[in-house]
């Protein structure tokens, strides 16, 4: 038989043999191809790029990078969350947690449904996986909003108890059902990337980890940024990466991709983290990826309406732990000088300080809060305000809220104000912006600190701290700057007291006959032993760890156990020094109570 009466027997194999037949052939060929187009669909549904807000989200598979605290692997997982309680809670997600000394932080995507006031209990299970079996269940210490992150939502939970796993998971408080996902990972806060910010067409990193020494920059080719773009981010694969081009302390800047740069916005919500060299003699395709839980945020204006040029002329930026009762003093007082707007870096406080904050905020104080929950990270942290007050400010003073300017004028040159005997309102903001009308070179002014002592006291003074300290050591010790944040190097290291600026910008040393800071460091024991249970610097060790017991960040002889030492009320004290207290009683005291205004929110 030939091959082509062989072709023509196969062609009547293949073909319909009746009308019939060929319409049953012409139906199941359809219903496939329109089976299988459907299914294509589906999945291309499902894949998404976060780079707007309007892309199709499912609520119960989620896609998105995980990273492994203990490798530079990254664990990606599909995530499950079960709510048999609330229907509010499905569109909730657990993006990360992350393993701190005292309690677990569980980074959480909030809906439109998440109020402020929602309260969540803490769910431990006793296997790795936190499992609802033999569960413990805690209330959360605390839920905040925060800020411009892709997150949304803060939960500190509350450390599992021993043989407890510390997969947190969680539920409405009193609620029915177990609210969960299936990603395990739990990261250290010592090893992990935490933050990301946009600055123009690049995005800086905050990361901890990378063990950079301190007031010094680094190799920055040492570094990389690696980003992950929806599905691409499963089984550790990333769409992009960049190199970095500067790297200091806790902070790496790398340039945006350039498929993104156009338009920066885009990188809103994208997870970030850093590559690293393990070795100086590693090969570039040798990065160790760190942990992360950074998605990049840009940061917006919270202030209210400003002035004509655009920008405040003096703002002020702190960083804060259970401070809520000093607050009201030291922001009524510089604001009196001054000061036009206020960052408050909140670090974890468990005590009153949103109620106080929200209090100024209303009697127009202009104060905001921002939610800043990285230990030991006071440095970073007053990197990422110079760039959140770059948008809004000409000058920004970086200080402590037990810090405060006083201006003694007690030179020849100054004895036309000499009559009243006092600086006059908006003093300080006059002083800088007379400083950029006649210097515009400069871009630091440093002020002299004074440290002042128990003064004598037992307990806290109920005038407040400026009227009730007035002892002192004889010497200074350090200085606190006011900045330009648009001249600061693009590096942003600083060491608390001074910033690293640009080539062509110098500092000024404000004579002390003008104006010097009274730091009230060391006031009474119980006020001073809460605040240095933990300090919130970087590179400053808790007083209670016996190194570096010489430095000036320490008291000296006090030890590292919590004892009052002998004779602590007249320790510290050199100088008698009453100048601040006679200003502050004669020019903010109530003429016919006495009272000043902080002790009249008291009452």
């Amino acid at each position: 038989m030939d091959s082509s009466e062989q072709r023509r027997k196969r062609k009547r194999i293949f073909r319909p043999s009746s009308p019939t037949a060929t319409l049953v052939y012409f139906f199941s060929v359809r219903s496939f191809v329109l089976c299988f187009s459907f299914l294509i669909f589906l999945f291309l549904l499902s894949y998404q790029i976060p780079f707007s807000s309007s892309v199709f989200r499912p609520v119960l598979v989620v896609s998105r990078l995980s990273l492994l605290s203990s490798s530079s692997d990254f664990l990606s997982t599909s995530q499950s969350f079960q709510d048999f309680g609330s229907s509010s809670l499905l569109h909730l997600q657990i993006e990360g947690r992350v393993l701190f000394p005292d309690h677990v932080l569980l980074l959480v995507n909030k809906n439109d449904l998440f109020s402020k006031n929602t309260n969540f209990e803490c769910v431990y299970g006793r296997n790795s996986t936190g499992d609802d079996v033999g569960v413990v269940k805690e209330k959360s210490f605390s839920v905040d909003v925060y800020g411009e992150s892709e997150f949304g939502v803060l939960v500190r939970c509350p450390l599992p108890p021993v043989n407890y796993s510390a997969v947190v998971n969680l539920r409405k408080f009193r609620g029915n059902g177990l609210w969960k996902e299936s990603n395990q990972t739990v990261n250290s806060w010592e090893n992990v990337a935490y933050a990301a910010t946009l600055d123009g067409n690049t995005v800086v990193v905050f990361v901890k980890g990378l063990n950079l020494r301190p007031d010094r920059e680094s190799d920055s080719s040492q570094f990389s940024c690696y980003f992950g773009l929806g599905n691409f981010e499963k089984e550790g694969r990333f769409a992009l990466r960049t190199k970095a081009i500067t790297a200091a302390q806790e902070v790496v800047r790398c340039e945006l991709p350039f498929s993104i740069r156009k338009n920066p916005e885009k990188a809103r919500g994208i997870r970030i983290t850093i590559g690293m060299l393990p070795h100086i003699h590693a090969k570039a395709h040798e990065h160790v990826l760190l942990p992360s839980v950074a998605k990049i945020t840009e940061l917006k204006s919270e202030g209210r309406g400003n002035v004509e040029n655009g920008k405040y002329d003096l703002c002020v930026c702190t960083m804060v732990w259970n401070q809520g009762s000093a607050l009201r003093e030291w922001i009524t007082y510089h604001s009196w000088l001054g000061v036009e707007r206020w960052f408050i870096y909140d670090n974890n406080s468990d005590d009153n300080i949103k109620d106080v904050i929200e209090e100024l905020e209303t009697e127009n104080y202009n104060v905001t809060r921002h939610v800043w929950p990285w230990i030991k990270t006071q440095e970073a942290g007053f990197s990422h305000c110079a760039l959140r007050a770059k948008k809004e400010c000409n000058w920004v003073s970086f200080m402590d809220v037990d810090e405060y300017f006083y201006f003694p004028y007690s030179t020849p040159g100054h004895q036309n104000l000499r009559s009243t005997g006092y600086a006059e309102q908006d003093s300080l903001r006059s002083l800088v912006a007379n400083v950029s009308s006649s210097s515009p070179g400069i871009a630091e002014i440093r002020t002299t600190c004074h440290s002042f002592g128990p003064s004598g006291l037992n307990s806290a003074p109920s005038q407040g701290i400026t009227v009730g300290y007035t002892c002192r050591l004889k010497s200074p010790e350090r200085h606190k700057s006011i900045i330009r944040p648009d001249a600061l190097d693009t590096t942003l290291l600083n060491v608390v007291h001074h910033f690293h600026l640009r080539k062509g910008f110098r500092y000024m040393n404000l004579p002390q006959s003008t104006a010097v800071i009274n730091h009230y460091k060391y006031q009474v024991w119980d006020v001073f032993r809460a605040k240095f249970f933990r300090r919130v610097a970087t590179y400053v060790v808790d007083w209670q760890n016996n190194q570096n017991e010489g430095s000036r960040d320490r008291a000296p002889g006090l030890g590292t156990e919590a004892i009052e030492p002998p004779n602590w009320p007249l320790q510290f004290c050199e100088v008698w020094d009453t100048g601040l207290r006679d200003f502050v009683l004669s020019n903010f005291a109530d003429l016919s109570t006495g009272l000043l205004p902080w002790e009249k929110s008291s009452f």
